[in-house]
């Protein structure tokens, strides 16, 4: 008898994102990146180009929306086709499981829009008091 005969695997821990190793931190910082964020929520209005992707989201640089999309395509958020013509034509869209998450971090950045008069005035105050 073989020593790995009658032996069983132990299950995988289940995923915290407390844990500094578990895969769910990571995936957890590419969905609510500021460029992610903003990407997810911007393709929630449906499928677009990457020029249009670009103007959607302001501010990005074409770098960082490229590495953006690479990854949330990475992860299954994103889904990428690529026309065969010239000059290319790409369009990006969510999954199903990406349009999940979207609406999860569009609701919070929704609440963020709601609470800016709030923060402000709480870094004022802490403000304040830092320097008195």
């Amino acid at each position: 008898m073989a020593v790995s005969e009658g032996l069983t695997a132990l299950p995988a821990p289940a995923p915290n994102v407390n844990v500094a190793s578990c895969p769910s931190r990571a995936i957890l910082e590419h969905v609510t990146s500021r460029w992610g964020v903003l990407v997810l929520a911007a393709l929630l209005d449906g499928t677009l180009r990457f020029s249009e992707l670009r103007r959607a989201v302001g501010g990005v640089s074409e770098k960082m929306l490229a590495q953006t999309l690479q990854t949330l395509e990475r992860d299954g958020f994103v889904h990428r086709r690529a026309h065969p013509v010239i000059p290319p034509h790409v369009d990006y869209s969510l999954t199903p499981f990406g349009e999940d998450a979207a609406r999860q971090v569009w609701s919070l950045a929704r609440w963020v829009e709601s609470r800016v008069p709030d923060v402000l005035d709480a870094r004022e105050a802490y403000d304040k008091a830092k320097q008195g």
